[in-house]
């Protein structure tokens, strides 16, 4: 419903004039501290909002920002990025566009020219899963940053998840726990038949081998495994771990559903975790990680907390002068009982 609450109204209310009331709606500096919070107050009693139409033509902005989505929208949990960039777009009064437009180049093309027509004040690009991506050409037409992506020139600002520090504190975690023979189920995706050098598989390799170098524990490649991530494969590679002589006494998971597998295994042999063995797992999937008896300890990907930051740097107009960057965000260490 339109708002029906005018400038006179809230002039009439606080008692002075609908001059000062434009004033402070569009922060001119020359009104007394008294009249701007009697303003303030008028505004906020009555639930007065602006219009948009009226803000586009006084200000020449939209008041609109741009979400293009690889498949994002149709995942379980990185759909939280579309949450944390609303977060700060509601607080900043503005409205996202969200256009999902899955693997089609010719789709992310139509609809980056759509949010163009409608004279966006910038646009979030972001991906299901962290990697380098290539853009279409009129992203580089209006303010874009991207959200677990990234181009390899670093032409543009980006922010992504500190893979390596996932790895690191995953592994960590069950080094203080008291194991030396950890196993790690790492990812692996393979494209025409060329393995994929993606962060999330090297990075949390390298925190991996970090976490155990810290502890003078010599890398053993018997002790690491690649999934396809299908749950045959999951099995297969939990399975040949725990045949070894020496078998793993933690398993370190690449994501959640290799550490549901391993649960499998694990009951299979009669084992108990963490009794037995612990798991730590990756993503935080809450449907796996506290349906999981015991409860899965794991890393959580900060889908949310990429989305608030791109947005943010989106509005921040100072951005606008400084060099792109590529911004790491912590994936925090979320403990509950398999370890």
């Amino acid at each position: 419903m339109e708002n029906k609450v005018t400038i006179r109204d809230i002039a009439n209310y606080a008692k002075v004039g609908t001059t000062t009331v434009s004033r402070v709606l569009n922060d001119h500096p020359y009104v007394s501290d008294d009249k701007r919070q009697r303003v303030l107050d008028a505004i906020e009693a009555l639930d007065y909002r602006p219009s948009q139409m009226a803000r586009n033509l006084r200000g020449g902005t939209s008041g609109l920002i741009g979400v293009l989505t690889d498949e994002v929208v149709t995942t379980p949990y990185a759909v939280d990025i579309i949450g944390g960039a609303q977060e700060v777009a509601w607080h900043n009064n503005m409205v996202l566009l969200i256009a999902d437009i899955g693997k089609s180049a010719d789709v992310a093309e139509e609809m980056v020219q759509v949010f163009l027509d409608r004279q966006v004040e910038g646009i979030v690009y972001a991906t299901m899963y962290h990697r380098s991506v290539e853009l279409p050409k009129a992203l580089y037409n209006v303010q874009t940053v991207l959200a677990n992506c990234f181009v390899e020139d670093q032409s543009l600002p980006a922010v992504v998840p500190d893979e390596f520090d996932g790895g690191y504190h995953a592994t960590k975690e069950l080094l203080q726990a008291g194991h030396r023979r950890i196993g790690f189920i790492n990812l692996w995706e393979v494209r025409n038949g060329i393995p994929l050098p993606l962060p999330a598989i090297t990075g949390r390799l390298k925190g991996y081998k970090q976490a155990l170098s810290e502890y003078d524990i010599a890398f053993d490649e018997t002790l690491v495994r690649y999934t396809n991530q299908s749950p045959e494969d999951n099995y297969r590679h939990a399975k040949d771990l725990m045949a070894l002589s020496e078998p793993p006494t933690a398993i370190f998971c690449g994501n959640d559903k290799i550490a549901m597998s391993c649960y499998g295994v694990i009951a299979e042999l009669g084992l108990k975790i963490p009794d037995d063995i612990a798991i730590v797992g990756f993503d935080n999937i809450l449907d796996i990680t506290e349906g999981l008896l015991p409860t899965l300890t794991t890393l959580q990907l900060p889908h949310y907390e990429m989305g608030k930051w791109a947005v943010e740097y989106l509005l921040n107009p100072e951005n606008k002068l400084r060099k792109p960057q590529v911004h790491l965000l912590q994936c925090p260490l979320i403990r509950r009982h398999s370890v």
